[in-house]
């Protein structure tokens, strides 16, 4: 059975806005569309139903074979963008999952 635990160590030097909690947010299974041609990249816009902080760190994980990173970070969402690992290959209908820390 797991325990929970409620403590939270930030490590010195660690870059976050607030001494008194910690933000995360999680979305698992974000819909991709397929790319448009070879090596072509996809954009796909990430909102949460509260703002983001104005300082947060955002970890992408695609659900195929693809390079991905975000752009256009604000207090409404960013974009997550996914490439095929291959400049020959289309990008294919998937999902990534993100999580933001804060």
């Amino acid at each position: 059975m797991a325990i929970d635990q409620h403590t939270i160590h930030a490590l010195d030097g660690s870059s976050s806005t607030f001494t008194d909690r910690t933000i995360v947010g999680f979305k698992a299974g974000v819909a991709n569309l397929i790319g448009g041609g070879a090596g072509q990249t996809v954009t796909t816009a990430v909102t949460f139903a509260e703002g983001l902080p104005a300082t947060y760190a955002v970890v992408v994980t695609p659900n195929q074979a693809a390079a991905a990173w975000v752009t256009g970070k604000t207090s409404a969402g960013f974009n997550v963008n996914l490439a095929p690992l291959v400049a020959a290959n289309t990008l294919a209908v998937g999902t990534f999952d993100v999580l933001v820390l804060a």
